[in-house]
């Protein structure tokens, strides 16, 4: 299973807050060994771009989006992310208009007549939509608080496979998911390359080219 460093974040937040807390049944080596491992673990992310990294992972995962974000920190990792954004190159091409379908008169459908306003309905949070005249970071903008609006997900839910599903409804802020989510969260991964591309380079195919070696590993990983 991928593993994303957006997983980063949620993990330590569980050590500190329970697994590394000292309980009264622990004895003084246990205590020792969790204050070693959290010390550790603090100092590890405690470097501000490292620890802004994390951030900007945390927030394109929407199991976990602001949740995990220190409060002091979330509208300086919003400016970030639109910031990004803006960055980004866009696609200047134009969709072609479709084929003109005339409608019948009668076969239109009828304006749905006005329904009462429930009790309910005065709960339900407003979603920000992108006026036609709007700035593109004045949209970005607007994408980021609906993303930020929506339900809570299912901790269980694959972050790269919600993002596929609903890429049209954030078409800006899926760059960013591809750019953080894509990270792993451990070396594992690319430390198995090596040991594969180590079974392809041999002395007896010393003479592979690069590109040749880069189709190899590919295929011995993905068939």
């Amino acid at each position: 299973m991928y593993v994303s460093v957006s997983y980063i974040k949620p993990v330590i937040h569980l050590f500190k807050t329970s697994l590394l807390q000292p309980e009264d049944n622990d004895t003084e080596l246990t205590k020792t060994i969790k204050s070693n491992i959290l010390g550790y673990l603090v100092n590890k992310y405690s470097d501000p771009v490292k620890d802004e990294l994390l951030d900007m992972a945390s927030l394109m995962d929407p199991r976990f989006r602001t949740s995990y974000i220190d409060p002091d920190k979330v509208e300086q990792i919003k400016r970030r992310a639109v910031s990004e954004l803006l960055s980004f190159p866009t696609d200047k091409s134009t969709p072609q208009p479709g084929p003109v379908v005339q409608v019948d008169q009668e076969a239109r459908p009828q304006p749905n007549p006005k329904r009462k306003k429930t009790l309910g309905a005065f709960f339900k949070k407003s979603v920000p939509t992108p006026g036609p005249d709007q700035s593109e970071e004045a949209k970005i903008e607007t994408e980021l608080a609906t993303y930020l609006l929506l339900p809570e997900v299912d901790p269980d839910t694959d972050p790269l496979q919600w993002w596929k599903s609903n890429k049209s409804n954030f078409s800006r802020l899926s760059h960013l998911a591809k750019k953080y989510l894509s990270i792993p969260a451990t070396s594992a991964p690319s430390e198995r390359l090596f040991s594969v591309a180590g079974g392809v380079v041999t002395c007896s195919r010393a003479c592979l080219k690069p590109e040749a070696v880069d189709r190899l590993i590919f295929l011995a990983k993905n068939v």
